[in-house]
């Protein structure tokens, strides 16, 4: 059976994507969905890089400011909307293009999701404790020797995914990896084209990109989160570009080392999605 045939481009944060994608969108009849997983926040604007007003304008976005922070989102919630959305804009004969970067969305809807079995509460809850008396990276090491494909996907201060990963095989004996071998085929075919830059060229761009959300006002917009009455321990707040500028309102780094942990975690998450997006082939270098 021949399925539809979708664009992607993935590739790690600050590389140029959404500038790339829209000019693609223009020249296809396109209309983007974002494959990120923070950017669907209507909150959430200065620290995930959203695309600007202009942008927004010149090509219609799918998954851009459609969710509050107070409602639950996953990735495979995301994979079942989008694949809706994709059929749809295909319907209007229009051509869909998938952007985004969020390496498990990429994930649930590239090759789809896997029933994986729920674990019981008890190993989660001595998996909590373990977390507060062991900490995050013993507990990341661990996973890395357990199941090293699902470790690659993960950024290690996300402990939700962490000590996910690690109960389903206390649970099953068997890694996440596994059932997500097993999952049921997507609707469509994804011509994944990873976008990179040379690694001195990337992060220096990830610095700049730093320096100008702290101008554009990323302290402001987290101070008007957390009044707004959002909990710092929320998923969407407890990622990079949000906890450190959380933890330097809390008094836990000043505004110097807020900049450098800042910089220093985008460079290393980047460094994580490109070692993900390896298994893709097709690859374009931009400059």
């Amino acid at each position: 059976m021949e399925f539809p045939r979708i664009q992607v481009f993935a590739g790690p944060t600050a590389v140029g994507k959404t500038a790339y994608a829209i000019e693609y969108a223009l020249r296809n009849n396109g209309e983007i969905v974002s494959a990120d997983s923070r950017q669907i926040f209507k909150e959430l604007h200065i620290g995930t890089a959203k695309p600007s007003e202009a942008e927004l304008r010149a090509v219609p976005h799918h998954f851009i400011s459609e969710k509050n922070l107070s409602e639950p989102y996953s990735a495979g919630i995301f994979a079942s909307e989008a694949n809706a959305r994709l059929a749809d804009i295909l319907a209007r004969e229009k051509n869909p293009i998938v952007c985004g970067g969020s390496t498990l969305y990429l994930q649930a809807l590239v090759y789809g999701l896997s029933e994986i079995p729920e674990a019981a509460p008890e190993v989660r809850n001595n998996l909590m404790i373990e977390l507060s008396e062991r900490g995050s990276k013993a507990l990341f090491q661990e996973l890395v020797l357990a199941d090293p494909a699902y470790a690659q996907t993960l950024d290690p201060t996300k402990t939700q995914r962490l000590i996910r990963g690690l109960e389903v095989i206390r649970s099953t004996g068997k890694p996440i990896s596994f059932f997500h071998q097993q999952q049921s085929r997507p609707p469509f075919t994804f011509d994944v084209t990873v976008l990179n830059r040379e690694r001195k060229t990337l992060y220096e761009r990830i610095n700049l990109r730093v320096d100008q959300m702290l101008q554009e006002g990323l302290i402001n917009e987290v101070q008007e989160i957390l009044h707004a009455g959002f909990s710092p321990e929320i998923n969407p707040l407890k990622t990079i570009g949000y906890q450190e500028p959380i933890a330097y309102l809390l008094g836990a780094l000043s505004y110097e080392q807020m900049i450098a942990l800042l910089k220093q975690h985008t460079r290393n998450y980047a460094k994580r999605q490109l070692t993900w997006f390896r298994r893709f082939e097709q690859q374009l270098l931009l400059y």
